[in-house]
């Protein structure tokens, strides 16, 4: 394999493998705070358990490579993980804020896997496609639950607010 597309290919392994890092952050810190949105709250626990299994594959891919994550990456996108979930903590809307950053951030992992098949492929790496093709059907289907999420997560926080109820999470 040329080495070009071998670094390429393993550049974009270790920052798929940080982008986990970071929605597992984002959605960890959202977890922990959601109280009134039950089905935001089940969807995101689903999908911590499925990001911890992308994360492993990711893994297995760097190993094959003979290389490991990027810790530099890791700790930078892990930290900027916490920090955007605890962003819209204050906000009075702070559940939408999260419904369309949620929606948003899965679109965007659903394409840094689109990308990293694409090299995968180039680098020869048929093998490692089965498990980042699941990843992507994952991320697309998170991506869709967040989209179905939107309408009844903005009804719910209506139907607290009016009543006088905490809506903000």
């Amino acid at each position: 394999m040329a080495e070009d597309i071998r670094s390429l290919y393993v550049t974009a392994l270790k920052n798929t493998h940080a982008l986990e890092l970071q929605a597992l952050q984002i959605m960890e810190r959202q977890v922990e705070r959601l109280e009134r949105y039950p089905d935001m709250e089940a969807a995101l626990r689903r999908h911590i358990a499925e990001t911890h299994g992308q994360r492993d594959r990711l893994d297995e891919a760097l190993t094959a490579m003979s290389e490991s994550p990027s810790t530099l990456k890791e700790g930078v996108l892990g930290f900027m993980g916490n920090m955007a979930a605890l962003a819209h903590a204050p906000a009075q809307d702070e559940i939408l804020k999260n419904a369309f950053a949620n929606r948003a951030f899965e679109n965007y992992e659903a394409a840094a896997y689109d990308a990293l098949i694409t090299l995968a492929e180039a680098a020869g790496q048929s093998a490692r496609l089965p498990a980042l093709e699941m990843s992507l059907r994952e991320e697309l289907a998170m991506a869709q639950t967040m989209a179905d999420l939107v309408r009844p997560t903005t009804r719910r926080y209506l139907e607290l607010t009016l009543s006088g109820d905490k809506a903000d999470r």
